[in-house]
C-alpha cells in the first residue's frame, strides 16, 4: 500500500504528459476513422459524383479525389502498402 502511494506521488509531475498523450492518441483514433471508415468514404464518393454532374467541380479533379478516396478504401489503416483481399502484398 505504501508502495502504491508513494509511485502516485512521485509520478505526479508527469500527470500532464499523460493526459496529453491520451488525448492525442483519442485524436489519432478518430482522424482515422474519418478518413478510412468504409460509410464515411462512399458519402464523400457520392458527393463528388454529384458535384461532378452539377459542374461544380472539374471531371479529371473529380477523377483525382476518387482515387484518392478509392485508395484509402483499400489501404487498411497501418499498412503502407495496399494488399490483396488475403492480406498479401500486391505485385507490381
Amino acid at each position: 500500500m505504501t508502495m502504491g502511494l508513494i509511485g502516485g506521488i512521485l509520478t505526479l509531475p508527469f500527470a500532464p504528459v499523460r493526459v496529453t498523450l491520451w488525448v492525442g492518441e483519442l485524436i489519432r483514433e478518430q482522424v482515422e476513422h474519418q478518413l478510412y471508415d468504409p460509410a464515411v468514404i462512399r458519402r464523400q464518393i457520392e458527393q463528388l459524383d454529384e458535384d461532378r454532374s452539377a459542374g461544380r467541380i472539374a471531371p479529371a479533379e473529380a477523377d483525382r479525389q476518387q482515387r484518392e478516396l478509392i485508395a484509402r478504401l483499400v489501404r487498411p489503416v497501418g499498412r503502407s502498402e495496399p494488399t490483396t483481399a488475403t492480406g498479401r502484398r500486391q505485385e507490381g
